[in-house]
């Protein structure tokens, strides 16, 4: 590449070093360091429309390292996705488009949210998945219509995570070919040297995981040799990491040292750096050529853009179902059913199961799996076969072990757009993978995560295994609809309502033992998070009762015995706390009068996120330890979840 070209590499490095510089905020190390590669990546290899930021077919980009947001607005900046000049000043500014990390759905061109370290990884992982699985799903002879590659910026510290581990091992097994990783080997992290903390051979490492390893060793100028590395990853059959040696905020004189890592570099320094490239323009400015050369390679991606959309209107014409599929934003659900009566008895995973079978067979862009739980969870699609690296049509995903992995995966595969993905675990094991299902709910993704093993009945396994304050922490998470069935009816009725939410993730909660089917529970109202499952004979109940999941059943019984005794009290149903929530003040008060003090609520988990409905009259009948290990019936009996207890309890009040 030629000095002048060079020239837009370093309007890279400095636009990036301005933004922080007036924020007085940022990372400038890698943005300064990982400048040559992006220019590579995205000008020369990269397929993409800034007029079309969420066109299908775009190669994807996942800046893994976040915290080197600075670059990547420095990119979506210089290749015109609507960024001003106003926005990249205003980084790190309250109500900004420049965020400190790069945010999904608030940028322009940001594919998805980063910053905790890994985690960007991970999800490019979920996208090549995607890739692989819609390419063989949904690709027709002359209609290759998903066909593209996943790319990803990663540094020391994501390969320092463990979830780089199940990350990596996930896509080696499943043969990504079209993952490439570009690895910002510069070998400093936050608090210094890499070698206080790793000294592993990251080569041997990916090699041994199934992936090809390939090696740039001048990562600071010559971007030919890195174009060139991606072109060599391109052809192989396994995904790829290309190891880039950098130093690390390269031309400064903190260079190398983790000094450069983590704030601004100041004006005494900017200024050496600016005499290093011998930069004579002023902050954020830039000449017309600097402008041209982006523009141009922006102007050369266009005509494969074009042939595209004209290929898929070909394509829509002849294969009108498959079009309909890849593009819709919902799961067609409302046929969905189930035979069970009232009477019947089913745990709530169970229920599930059978309703998955209908989604699958009703939506084939639907697939997901779990974490080498599938036959204990009841998540397998029985007709559609395993997703491999040899049947990428398969649409069972057996992630292994890899909690965290699958978690992240799986909002990478609903990142990528045209499919919906889920995955699975016991209930007490979300807690290996929350910080996926936090991120997921900031990206505002439909992601669904089916936790089962629900409570305490989980029995001989023990308190390792039985969840108790899992429930309480992820419904204080925002914007993530925490669902716990009573029945197979709310199951079903929870099913409809994930099939059509496009705007948050889906913790679905699922009993291990059966539950009686009730006929209180037939067409609920899951999506309004609570409702009067039984009323009063009376206007104004005496009392009322609220529980979720297994529980329900219990506070009928309930209801049944302080009848016999002359007490008329109501039964509500909590399935979503949530939903419930953010109902009008009107149904709230409809179904939880505030008339009405005496409340008690049962559930077989943390009392915490109760006392909000029961208010300070009220009483909570849960459980603020550990479980106990023994049959499920009697760990249940010996804790006091008995018709007898409810009825006690509620009398006390």
């Amino acid at each position: 590449m030629d000095k002048k070209e060079m020239q837009a590499v370093d309007a890279l490095r400095f636009l990036s070093t301005d933004m922080i510089e007036k924020a007085n905020s940022g990372h400038p190390g890698v943005a300064i360091d990982a400048a040559p590669m992006a220019y590579g990546l995205w000008e020369k290899v990269m397929n993409f429309n800034p007029e079309d930021a969420d066109w299908l077919n775009r190669d994807r980009f996942v800046l893994s390292a976040g915290h080197g947001s600075s670059l990547l607005y420095s990119l979506l900046y210089f290749n015109n996705f609507g960024l001003t000049l106003d926005d990249v000043k205003n980084f790190r500014q309250l109500g900004s488009k420049t965020p400190g990390h790069p945010e999904y759905g608030h940028t322009a061109g940001v594919d998805a949210t980063t910053g905790p370290l890994s985690q960007g990884l991970a999800m490019s992982v979920g996208m090549a998945m995607a890739e692989k699985h819609l390419a063989a799903m949904y690709n027709k002879p002359g209609f290759p219509v998903v066909d593209h590659y996943t790319y990803t910026i990663i540094g020391d510290g994501d390969l320092m995570e463990g979830l780089s581990e199940e990350s990596i091992n996930l896509a080696g097994d499943k043969g990504l070919s079209k993952l490439i990783v570009l690895y910002d080997s510069n070998d400093v992290s936050l608090d210094g040297p890499l070698s206080l903390s790793t000294d592993e051979n990251v080569k041997e490492r990916v090699e041994a995981a199934g992936w090809d390893y390939f090696k740039v060793d001048d990562g600071n100028t010559d971007v030919d040799a890195i174009v060139d590395a991606i072109h060599q990853a391109q052809k192989t059959d396994k995904p790829s990491m290309i190891e880039i040696k950098t130093t690390i905020g390269y031309g400064s004189p903190q260079a190398g040292t983790n000094a450069v890592h983590g704030s601004a570099l100041g004006d005494e320094n900017v200024a050496k750096m600016r005499d290093f490239f011998n930069w004579e323009l002023a902050p954020f400015e830039f000449t017309d050529e600097i402008h041209q050369f982006f523009d141009d390679a922006v102007a050369d991606k266009l005509p494969a853009y074009d042939a595209w959309r004209k290929m898929f209107k070909e394509y829509a014409d002849k294969y009108p179902a498959e079009a309909d599929q890849l593009t819709r934003k919902t799961l067609k659900v409302d046929d969905l059913t189930t035979s069970y009566k009232p009477g019947d008895a089913i745990a709530t995973r169970v229920a599930s199961h059978d309703i998955l079978q209908q989604v699958a067979k009703d939506n084939p862009e639907f697939w997901g799996g779990a974490a080498d739980l599938a036959s204990s969870n009841k998540t397998y699609l029985a007709d559609d076969g395993n997703f491999t690296k040899d049947n990428p049509a398969g649409r069972n995903v057996f992630f292994g072990v890899r909690e965290f992995g699958m978690a992240t995966a799986v909002n990478g595969m609903n990142l990528h757009g045209g499919n919906r993905a889920f995955g699975s675990t016991f209930f007490v094991f979300t807690d290996y993978l929350r910080a996926a299902v936090r991120l997921a709910a900031l990206m505002k993704l439909p992601s669904v995560f089916i936790g089962t093993h629900d409570s305490i009945a989980v029995g001989e396994d023990g308190p390792t295994h039985e969840p108790i304050e899992q429930l309480t922490s992820f419904r204080a998470m925002p914007n993530l609809n925490v669902i716990r069935p009573a029945d197979a009816n709310e199951t079903l009725s929870a099913w409809k309502l994930i099939g059509k939410t496009t705007d948050r993730p889906t913790m679905l909660v699922l009993s291990r033992q059966k539950l009686p089917v009730l006929s209180e529970t037939v067409d609920a109202p899951v999506e309004k998070g609570a409702y009067i499952v039984s009323d009063s004979t009376k206007d104004v109940p005496d009392g009322i009762i609220l529980a979720a999941g297994s529980e329900v059943s219990l506070a009928l019984e309930a209801k049944k015995q302080l009848a016999a005794n002359g007490e008329d009290v109501r039964v509500v149903s909590v399935p979503s706390m949530n939903l419930f929530d953010e109902q009008s003040a009107e149904y709230k008060e409809s179904v939880l009068p505030s008339a009405v003090t005496k409340r008690l609520a049962v559930e077989m988990g943390a009392t915490m996120s109760w006392y909000k409905y029961v208010g300070l009259n009220g009483d909570v009948m849960g459980i603020d330890h550990f479980g106990e290990s023994g049959k499920g019936p009697e760990v249940i009996k010996h804790l006091g979840f008995t018709t007898e207890n409810v009825v006690k309890a509620y009398q006390a009040l």
